[in-house]
């Protein structure tokens, strides 16, 4: 607008003031001033825009106002007066000001904006006339005026600069309307907005000044949402050219950028419609730290609240979504941090993350494989609808992770869940089912070899899963359902659980023990062979080494300490019990001033694996009121979603578990009454495990609870009767464990099998001065040779006979861990034995191979004993022979392990090193029944086989040059002659084919093997007749030419997979010769060529039925003699399973073929 001429006064240029205002000069005082201004202010406040004579009336007084006296006066309620009256006057004289001078105008504008400072005080006398002015310059729009100045900008800016500086929290809503009424009408009528005056209004939306002045933040909010039309371009171009052009030095807020974006956003997202396409071409900088920045602004704005950003902009969503591969690890971090909030706040956005997530889930970066969890892990925390079944499933992925720290997370965040949904029932049924696998895949990992997951798994169980903290009857409620709802698996890893818990408690008496005796040289060995074991079951088995040490120092000083640990891990200590034992037993390891103790943590790990936080008598006797709920159907078996049939049958299985591990809580007359009534229960699985729980701890029984013991008899007498045969097993068992006068009660049941009797007998003697033992050997030996069927009447089932077989293999192995059976069991019964593994009944191999596995990792039977696993090279089912390999290596590790830990080892190494198992199975080899003819390709080829079935296990590492001493053993054995026939041409013949094969394969296998020995092999005398005890020298045999490793590919192909179908049948003939061969520890030995059926003689078998006939008489005489006897009794061996009857192969003319590969060594079950 242009401005008018200056008006000029009335009256010749006098000053004409209202009626009783004298002349205002700066003669008079300022009390005076202020007097007379404020009857100005009063006539102008009075006047309106019609009063057209008294506007050009005071026209002289209005330009007088305006003068340097008033505009600098130091007086501030002169001033206020005057910018009152100036404000009056813009109001009156408008459109048309009464100044034309641009300075002059400025001058005013800028003068009445210093008074606007004075509403910071709303407590002030003069603020109402503060307020007025506000409010009139608002109402005018005075400041509008100021359009037409060339730097009007300058008064613009100081104007919103004092706003914002004076409004705080003592304004009304009045003086915050006629702020915004006057700052919005200077952008909305203006031609633009300039930086300067944008910078004003953005500043206030910065963090910093943000949390100073929350008010002057609110103004510029709304400020900006008014003006969002206009100000929307000014804002566009400040960003873009702090982003796309980079010119930071536009503004001073360029560094502020993406704060202000975000605030922008928040305000309203239509003041940056024009910036977001920006950000798109941000996101693709090939500065990394640029991208980090704009993936954190973008995260801020798609995540959120009430964000529609990713539905509004598809393109920036997905160009956002890229990040998540971003090669920068940050910005990948930042994109799986930023996922948290958008599952929460966005659940339509999961679709678009899932895929991405998945990816980054296998990220090579720890750190964002772990985010990943704690992302899903939150959302699902906040609300299980968030996160899908897919999501899910990448954490129950990192359960398995590589890294610790990871893994971790994984089990406790599923943890979390699972207490919240599934205990507590937060989310109802529905969401406990989605995520009932939880508690299967946590258990699960107690599967794991690494300590550390054991001992999370079980904190996990005793925080989350059953927590110790409830009170007994709900924490076995809890126990009690769960049980029920695991898989089998989780169910093992579980027992398990307890069953190492408990073995650690073993450990930890042992140990205790030991600090009641003397202190002595063998008594620190003791020690330190406990607290070794005790640190392998504890994290970081190093540092748990010294710790244990330093433990055990401690509690042999601290008397008040081993007695607060020997009630700890006493069968009666209690939960609350132990929680007391815990805290005390930590007070006193605690140091005040050590702010981390290593050593104190070490001690809380053990003491929370020793600690019975769930089991006492209390929660046993609370599980069985449960056990009873169910068999009465009173229970909540349905509304915990499980059948009452399998409530009660998991229940009795869970008791039978605690019943090892927890025996004496379960003693108690009410217990047992109500595992009575189990006994009579229809169900056979539920009355088996009743009769096991009896036997774990029914031993105070008959002493204690005679109205117990009355009722229990006759019931364990009918299932020994009538029941299953695992249920017989059990009452025998029972009735063994349980009662004094076991053998009147077992004599009740039935008679017992005379060939078990015959041989608990014999271990009972530990003796063999009536040579009875010579006769049980013969007579088993003579089991095993007519195939379990001594009378050859074929009257006995296959079933029978295999039963039988299995029986007489299994006695030879039990009179063989007893020194003076063992020395007296010959050469060609142990062969016999050993051929047992190669039975044509898959579950007498089966069972027989588990006995001889059991016998060996517990080292109680003979190292020669381990050379009859060689023979499992030849069984055509593959199961079977990674099972007896697999045994192989664990047999190895054990003793190879035991060698170390014992110092005094080292003199038994011939009983005890693993190596020394060649010559045992070079001997078996040489006299296998189906190795009769030494230079067949298929026989050699048996051979090497099952010597390479051996001795890859043995020859895995070369530890102590082992690969030559192996060698070197060999070498000796083609010195010497066979001890069981040393002047059988063809027996040494065989010996040493099998000895050249030996060598051949550890040649192939080894170059090293040519090196020296370490140590002079020793041979079994026994199996090994030395040549220098004879007058000729044993000629070299070499392999055929055929078994060279050039032309004939033999030994070649050493690692391909075994196809030998089986093994031939044991004949029965036997000799004159035979039938003595036990009578001393030196009889003369059977010849294996004796045991072949198609050579029989008339004369052989009226031999043998008389032997049988004798043997009969013998254990009959034998039965009646020690039936009344008070000879210790053993279990009864668990029956073989029920065998089909075997297929006989004919020939083309159809008679039995006998010797028949295939009718031995059967790969299907019986």
């Amino acid at each position: 607008m242009e401005f008018p001429q200056q008006q000029k006064p009335a009256g010749d240029g006098k000053i004409v003031y209202p009626p009783g205002v004298k002349e205002i000069t700066d003669k008079i005082s300022n009390d005076e001033v202020v007097k007379r201004l404020k009857m100005v202010v009063k006539t102008y406040m009075d006047m309106d825009q019609d009063s057209e004579e008294e506007k050009q009336q005071y026209l002289g007084l209005a330009l007088h106002l305006a003068s340097e006296f008033f505009l600098r006066n130091p007086n501030k309620d002169v001033r206020l007066l005057v910018a009152c009256c100036l404000a009056d006057i813009f109001r009156i004289y408008a459109p048309e000001a009464p100044y034309t001078s641009h300075d002059k105008l400025k001058d005013i504008f800028l003068f009445i904006t210093r008074q606007l400072k004075g509403l910071e005080d709303t407590k002030s006398p003069q603020f109402n006339r503060y307020f007025y002015l506000l409010e009139n310059l608002a109402w005018v729009k005075s400041y509008n005026i100021c359009f037409e100045l060339e730097d009007c900008n300058e008064i613009f800016i100081q104007l919103f600069k004092t706003l914002f500086s004076v409004i705080n929290n003592s304004h009304n809503q009045k003086v915050q309307m006629h702020m915004m009424d006057l700052m919005s009408s200077i952008i909305m009528e203006g031609d633009g907005v300039t930086q300067e005056l944008l910078d004003t209004i953005l500043i206030n939306l910065i963090p910093a000044h943000k949390n100073l002045n929350k008010q002057a933040y609110d103004l510029a909010k709304t400020l900006l949402k008014r003006t969002v039309q206009t100000i929307e371009t000014c804002i566009a171009n400040f960003f873009n050219q702090v982003l796309v052009m980079g010119k930071s030095s536009v503004s001073d807020l360029s560094e502020h950028v993406f704060d202000l974006i975000q605030e922008l956003f928040a305000i309203d997202p239509m003041l940056l419609t024009s910036v977001m396409p920006q950000l798109e071409f941000k996101l693709k900088s090939n500065d990394g730290e640029e991208r980090l920045a704009v993936v954190r602004l973008l995260a801020k704005l798609f995540g959120a609240k009430d964000s529609e950003l990713a539905s509004q902009n598809r393109p920036l969503w997905q160009c956002f979504l890229g990040r998540f591969n971003d090669i920068h690890v940050p910005v990948r971090l930042e994109c799986v941090k930023f996922a948290s909030h958008c599952l929460m706040n966005h659940p339509d956005l999961a679709r678009d993350l899932t895929e991405y997530l998945k990816v980054r889930s296998h990220d090579p970066e720890e750190a964002i494989r772990h985010d990943v969890i704690v992302t899903i892990i939150n959302a699902g925390k906040k609300d299980l609808n968030l996160v899908n079944d897919q999501l899910l499933g990448f954490v129950r992925e990192r359960t398995l992770d590589k890294r610790w720290r990871v893994r971790k997370e994984a089990m406790m965040g599923l943890a979390q869940l699972y207490k919240k949904y599934c205990l507590h029932h937060e989310a109802g049924k529905e969401s406990a089912v989605k995520i009932s696998w939880i508690k299967d895949k946590l258990l699960h990992i107690y599967y794991q070899n690494s300590i550390d997951d054991k001992l999370l798994v079980e904190k996990i169980f005793a925080q989350y899963m059953v927590p110790h903290s409830l009170d007994t009857e709900e924490k076995m409620k809890c126990l009690y359902y769960l049980y029920a709802c695991l898989d089998t698996n989780a169910v093992k890893a579980l027992n398990e659980m307890w069953k190492c818990q408990n073995m650690l408690r073993g450990l930890v008496k042992e140990l205790l023990d030991l600090h009641k005796l003397p202190v002595s040289e063998a008594n620190n060995n003791a020690m330190f062979g406990k607290l070794m074991n005790i640190a392998k079951n504890l994290p970081d088995a190093g540092k748990a080494q010294d710790f244990m040490k330093k433990f055990n120092q401690v509690l042999g000083e601290d008397e008040k300490l081993r007695v607060q640990l020997e009630m700890l891990i006493s069968p009666t200590c209690s939960c609350k019990q132990a929680e007391i034992c815990v805290r005390e037993i930590t007070r006193k390891l605690t140091f005040p001033k050590q702010p981390t103790n290593p050593f104190l943590e070490m001690v809380k790990f053990l003491l929370e694996r020793i600690a019975p936080v769930h089991i006492d008598s209390e929660a046993i006797s609370a599980l069985v009121k449960l056990l009873n709920k169910s068999i009465e159907g009173t229970a909540d078996d349905d509304e915990e979603g499980v059948t009452p049939d399998t409530a009660i049958r998991s229940g009795l299985e869970l008791l039978k578990v605690l019943s090892f591990t927890h025996p004496t809580a379960f003693h108690s007359a009410e217990t047992y009454e109500s595992l009575l009534q189990c006994l009579k229960m229809e169900d056979d699985k539920v009355a088996e495990a009743a009769i096991q729980i009896f036997r774990n701890t029914g031993q105070k029984i008959e002493t204690e609870l005679q109205q117990i013991r009355s009722t229990l008899i006759p019931i364990l007498h009918q299932k020994a009767k009538r029941g299953t045969p695992h249920q017989a097993k059990q009452a025998v068992h029972c009735i063994h464990a349980i009662f004094n006068n076991k053998e009147v009660q077992l004599a009740q049941i039935f008679e017992v099998q005379a060939i078990k009797l015959l041989v608990r007998w014999l271990l009972g003697m530990k003796n063999n001065q009536s040579k009875s033992a010579n006769s049980t050997l013969r007579l088993l030996s003579a089991m095993l040779v007519s195939e379990g069927d001594l009378t050859e009447q074929k009257k006995i089932s296959k079933s029978d006979m295999s039963r039988l077989r299995l029986a007489a293999g299994g006695a030879i192995m039990k009179l063989a861990q007893e020194p003076c059976y063992h020395d007296i069991i010959t050469p060609e019964q142990f062969q016999l034995c050993g051929l047992v593994i190669n039975d044509e009944c898959y579950q007498v191999r089966q069972i027989f191979a588990q006995k001889l596995h059991l016998a060996l990792v517990k080292l109680l039977l003979p190292l020669e004993y381990l050379a009859v696993f060689a023979l499992c090279a030849k069984d055509p089912v593959k199961e079977r022979r990674a099972h007896a390999r697999q045994c192989l290596l664990k047999n190895i590790s054990v003793r190879r392990e035991y060698i170390k830990q014992n110092p005094l080892a080292q003199e038994k190494l011939v009983s005890l090193l693993p190596e020394y198992v060649v010559p045992y199975m070079i001997h078996l080899l040489a006299h296998d029944p189906d190795f009769t003819k030494p230079h067949e390709y298929e026989q050699l080829k048996d051979i090497k086989e099952c010597l390479w079935f051996m001795l890859e296990v043995l020859m895995t590492k070369n530890e102590n040059n082992s690969h030559a001493f192996l060698r070197k053993m060999v070498e000796n054995i083609k010195q010497t002659k066979d001890a069981q026939c040393p002047d059988d041409a063809k027996a040494n013949e065989k010996l040493y084919i099998v000895c050249d094969v030996a060598l051949f394969v550890i040649a192939n296998k080894s170059t090293a093997c040519h090196l020296e020995s370490p140590k002079d092999p020793v041979l079994p005398s026994k199996f090994f007749l030395i040549q220098d005890k004879i007058s000729e020298i044993t000629p070299h045999h070499s392999l055929p030419p055929f078994m060279q490793p050039k032309p004939a590919p033999v030994l070649g192909a050493v690692n391909k997979p075994l196809t030998v179908p089986g093994r031939r049948i044991f004949t029965k003939t036997t000799t004159a010769s035979d039938t003595a061969s036990n009578t001393s520890t030196n009889s003369s030995p059977l010849s294996s060529s004796s045991i072949n059926k198609n050579r029989l003689s008339h004369c052989t078998h009226s031999l043998i039925h008389t032997q049988r006939k004798q043997c009969f008489r013998q254990l009959r005489d034998f039965y009646m003699s020690c039936s009344n006897s008070n000879a210790g009794t053993e279990s009864s061996e668990s029956r073989a399973q029920e065998n089909n009857e075997n297929p006989v192969i004919k020939n083309d003319e159809g008679k039995k073929v006998s010797s028949d590969r295939t009718a031995r060594c059967r790969p299907e079950a019986a």
